[in-house]
Order: structure tokens, then C-alpha cells, then sequence
């Protein structure tokens, strides 16, 4: 299957269904690189559509505090990017689950950004979201993400013009990644009721399927951005537990915590 039919097919299924997709947010190597996989499939079995794959980066701006210190331990327990591909691998040989690679620039820079693109795709990866990649900059690494047959997932803010909202629709395949309001992740009691603006600016300038992310924690939020997004993105909620769990429960949890999410039985 072509990685970029993997996001479209889950995206279809979840509207087939009457839901929002579940997206959720994985730091790769905490508490160990070769823990990774084991949690990923069990927020696959918990419900989860679509993995985002996170590379720890020593300075995570964008990040809370949950997800700060899960790069952190993550970092100290050796996780490079050739080891996040390398899990990225693992995961594929055991699950159809798409898998969306999420970094900063910087470690993919240092990679090699067209080899890093070339070696995700050999590894199973779908898509690639790069958080502080200017969509004004964006035009060469989307090209180099669409000759490996990879999506380019970029990101739309409530405070992002109408100019930078045409380059994000422009630049963006498999889906776009709305952000429910300005600052840092973390998990919030509600989703800013703004961030429904901005997916109907969205809409005015894009088919594609928009998720919604940050402050997304709670089974009510995934319903709430529901009725007017195509998909919920759940980070920070996700790496508290895997901060909180002790060992030989973590997997239980994590599938625990997505069948609350996703309302599977």
C-alpha cells in the first residue's frame, strides 16, 4: 500500500463510522527505545487511527511540560533519529497503523533531510509534520517529502493569516494539523471554542481531512471536535501516563486510556 493511502483509508473508515479519527502522540524511546512498539500497538488495540511518532529534541519550544520531559528521558536513554526510524520499522512489520514521523527541524537537518525522507519511507513512515517549518520555507522539503511519497502535514494556528492559511493548503497532503489555540501542548479542562473559526477558514481552502490538537484530553473534547473536524490529536494526556505508570503496566494503561478516548468498547 502506498504510505499516503494508509492516512487517506483511516481518515475514510472514521467517517464511514460517524467519528472523529484519533490521533495520538507517542514520544519514540521513552521509557526505552525498545519499549515504543509494545506502547504503539497498544494504542492501536485502544482505538487509536494514526500514530504520530515523535523525535526527541533537546529543545522541544512547542512542547508542555509532559512532553519536554519525556524527550528528555528519552534523549538519555539514547534515541537518535536512526533509532526512531528503526522503531518506525518495528512497528510496521507488526501493524498497518499509519505512522506520521513528528520533529523539529534541527534533528532532521542533522540527518540529512532528503536521506532522513528516503529512509523514512523504507522504514513504513506515511507522513511527516515538522513543527517549526515555516510553511513560507516550505517549498523545497514538501518536495522532497512528495518525491519519497510521503505526506506533508503542516500546521494552521487561530492567529495564522489568511495568506499563510493558502501556502498550508498548498503544501499540505494526508491532513492538516489544526492548532485549537496559541502557546505550548498540554493537556486543558476545554478546547478553544475559536479553533471552529478556523477550521471553516480551512475548509473554504482545502479537501483535506483537518485535525485538531492541543489541550485535547478527555473523551468529551474528541466528541466536541467532532462535530466539525475530521480528527482529535491527544499528546500530552498520552506521555502523563506513560510518565505516571509503573513498568509492568504501561501497555494496559495506554490501551486503557485510548478506549476511553475513543469510545471502543
Amino acid at each position: 500500500m502506498e504510505s499516503s493511502e494508509r492516512i487517506a483509508r483511516r481518515f475514510e473508515a472514521a467517517r464511514a463510522e460517524g467519528r472523529p479519527a484519533l490521533i495520538v502522540y507517542l514520544t519514540a524511546g521513552d521509557p526505552c527505545p525498545e519499549r515504543t512498539p509494545s506502547l504503539a500497538l497498544a494504542l492501536e488495540r485502544g482505538g487509536a487511527d494514526i500514530l504520530e511518532l515523535g523525535v526527541p529534541f533537546s529543545d522541544p519550544i512547542a512542547d508542555g511540560p509532559v512532553i519536554q520531559q519525556a524527550s528528555d528521558r528519552a534523549l538519555k536513554a539514547g534515541t537518535t533519529v536512526e533509532r526512531v526510524l528503526e522503531i518506525a520499522a518495528e512497528i510496521r512489520r507488526r501493524s498497518e497503523i499509519p505512522i506520521v514521523l513528528f520533529s523539529y527541524l534541527n534533528p532532521l537537518l542533522r540527518y540529512g533531510f532528503d536521506r532522513l525522507c528516503g529512509d523514512a519511507r523504507t522504514a513504513g513512515v506515511d507522513g511527516v509534520l515538522v513543527t517549526d517549518l515555516s510553511v513560507e520555507e516550505a517549498e523545497e522539503p514538501a518536495e522532497s517529502l512528495r518525491r519519497h511519497g510521503l505526506d506533508r502535514i503542516f500546521l494552521a494556528a487561530p492567529t495564522s493569516t489568511d495568506r499563510r492559511l493558502d501556502l498550508v493548503a498548498r503544501y499540505s497532503s494526508g491532513f492538516v494539523y489544526v492548532v485549537s489555540r496559541t502557546g505550548v501542548t498540554g493537556a486543558r479542562d476545554t478546547v478553544n471554542r475559536a479553533v471552529e473559526d478556523l477550521v471553516r477558514r480551512l475548509r473554504a481552502r482545502t479537501p483535506l481531512p483537518l485535525a485538531v490538537g492541543f489541550g485535547i484530553s478527555r473523551r468529551e473534547h474528541v466528541e466536541e471536535v467532532g462535530r466539525y473536524a475530521d480528527g482529535a490529536v491527544v499528546g500530552s494526556a498520552v506521555m502523563r501516563v506513560v510518565d505516571e505508570s509503573a513498568d509492568g503496566v504501561l501497555e494496559e494503561r495506554l490501551e486503557g486510556l485510548c478506549r476511553e478516548l475513543s469510545g471502543k468498547r
